[in-house]
């Protein structure tokens, strides 16, 4: 986890997927609204508070996510400083803070990551059989990959966060495609421009030819 000082009342916070799996969190947990997620941004202000100094104990803050690449997630967080007609946000030391949480990229249904080659997606899906991640067709209602641009986009339609091998599978997938920021629009992209490439249920068919070449090996 990267802290920087943009300004007296404002820092930049950098999170990797390295970050998460310390903090056990899993990749879906912290893109939806759960208290997992809410739990890890008021860990991230008290570690900003020990490393750089930046102090949000009588005021509420602001957390906007600017921008996601690859594996890291970038915040800026802003002070927003206390009304003095109004109460303070805290009793006692012992209260955490209230504060203001607002990003555009934080609540998915739909999740989308992109291959550069199908030889990245063949390998995620060898990754997923050597894990013994077959399951892995119970990780969304819908599982579509689609063609466009010289690159193999894999879409998750209606996630399942009761799959019980979705950290697993969070952490594998990073490691042979990228997220795609705004799922939601750009699946219109792709299914104005893109090719279908395997339709529904794309892991059944992929997960089955490679179970059997497996076998067969």
């Amino acid at each position: 986890m990267k802290f920087e000082k943009l300004g007296e009342n404002k820092i930049r916070i950098t999170l990797s997927m390295h970050d998460l799996e310390e903090k056990n969190i899993n990749f879906h947990d912290f893109m939806s609204n759960s208290l997992e997620s809410q739990d890890l941004f008021i860990d991230m202000l008290e570690e900003a508070e020990e490393k750089i100094g930046f102090k949000t104990r009588d005021c509420r803050v602001k957390i906007e996510a600017l921008a996601m690449t690859e594996d890291d997630f970038v915040f800026t967080v802003t002070k927003v400083l206390p009304d003095t007609n109004k109460k303070r946000l805290y009793a006692s030391p012992r209260k955490k803070p209230k504060y203001k949480r607002k990003s555009s990229t934080i609540h998915r249904t739909n999740l989308i990551y992109k291959f550069s080659t199908f030889d990245d997606y063949c390998n995620f899906i060898e990754f997923l059989v050597h894990n013994n991640l077959t399951d892995a067709t119970k990780v969304s209602e819908k599982i579509y990959v689609y063609l466009y641009n010289n690159s193999y986009y894999l879409v998750l339609c209606n996630l399942n966060t009761e799959y019980k091998n979705i950290t697993k599978f969070y952490t594998g997938i990073t490691e042979f495609g990228s997220y795609v920021m705004e799922p939601d629009i750009f699946v219109s992209k792709l299914n104005e421009s893109g090719k279908l490439f395997i339709k529904n249920n794309a892991f059944r068919k992929s997960l089955n030819y490679f179970s059997k070449k497996q076998i067969s090996n």
